[in-house]
């Protein structure tokens, strides 16, 4: 099952979005950002919910727990 970076990296890349934009959004540089996709680093619990709402998945989706996008 896929983790939070591919995750993250597949739903930007499915809205194509930037991953700059990304980091715009989060408020965050895109070096840090780029940590997230890339399994460096993991985000804080609250720019983990921002995403989930942003791309609108399930936070068990997005952090891998969960095949299902649906959010319930």
């Amino acid at each position: 099952m896929p983790n939070l970076s591919e995750r993250l990296k597949s739903l930007r890349i499915q809205k194509n979005v930037m991953s700059k934009t990304m980091a715009e959004l989060l408020c965050i540089t895109p070096r840090n950002y780029q940590r997230y996709e890339s399994g460096e680093v993991d985000p804080p619990t609250s720019k983990t919910i921002f995403l989930a709402d942003y791309f609108n998945v399930s936070l068990d989706y997005l952090v891998g727990r969960s095949d299902d996008p649906k959010r319930y």
